[in-house]
């Protein structure tokens, strides 16, 4: 299979959000990518019966 690129995709700089490793952010940071890092952490610390009653509060 031929797939052919789009010359305007390859050569657009890239942008980036980075949701999770900092360091990941930091590595393309360096390498001149625009970056922006969200700093996001599952509701509850990731316990799945406090994000139930979480989720209950809001209606």
């Amino acid at each position: 299979m031929d797939k052919k690129i789009p010359q305007d995709l390859v050569n657009t700089p890239l942008k980036v959000i980075n949701v999770g490793l900092e360091l990941f952010a930091k590595d393309l940071e360096q390498q001149r990518v625009q970056v922006v890092q969200v700093d996001w952490k599952p509701p509850a610390g990731g316990d799945p019966h406090l994000a139930k009653l979480l989720s209950k509060l809001g209606t």
